[in-house]
């Protein structure tokens, strides 16, 4: 039988767009993660599209973030979810959830929308650094 300390964490990465810092999130938890967890990201007002820079600046570091899409946040799988971690982007305003007030946990990251690629790669490798200590805090 498998104990639940063996069994992988749900980890909901939640951002107003789900196109950039949570998106980098999940793809940082699901390279590193290996079977720890399980990472999902959504959006309380999702964006058509994964930006691009994004997608650039993680290929950098060797993770394919091109077949991610934003996703709208669906309530019952956030409430399945053993952690829900926000951005920094005040998804509390957009998306008044309950369970955001006891659960989440807040990254508080700038939104590196419309700036240039190297405010990308600031905010990758501090989504990097958090993950990794989220790693070894499970």
């Amino acid at each position: 039988m498998i104990e639940a300390a063996d069994t992988p964490k749900k980890i909901l990465f939640i951002c107003v767009g789900n196109a950039a810092r949570s998106q980098m999130a999940e793809g940082f938890a699901r390279h590193l993660g290996k079977g720890k967890i399980e990472p999902a990201s959504a959006g309380t007002e999702p964006e058509s599209h994964v930006d691009p820079k994004a997608v650039a600046v993680m290929a950098e570091k060797g993770i394919d973030m091109s077949h991610q899409r934003p996703k709208m946040i669906n309530l019952a799988e956030a409430e399945k979810a053993d952690m829900v971690i926000t951005m920094g982007c005040d998804v509390e305003e957009s998306c008044p959830l309950p369970l955001f007030k006891e659960q989440a946990v807040d990254w508080d990251l700038d939104d590196p929308k419309g700036k240039p690629l190297e405010k990308y790669r600031q905010i990758r490798d501090d989504i990097e650094k958090k993950v990794i200590k989220l790693l070894d805090s499970i």
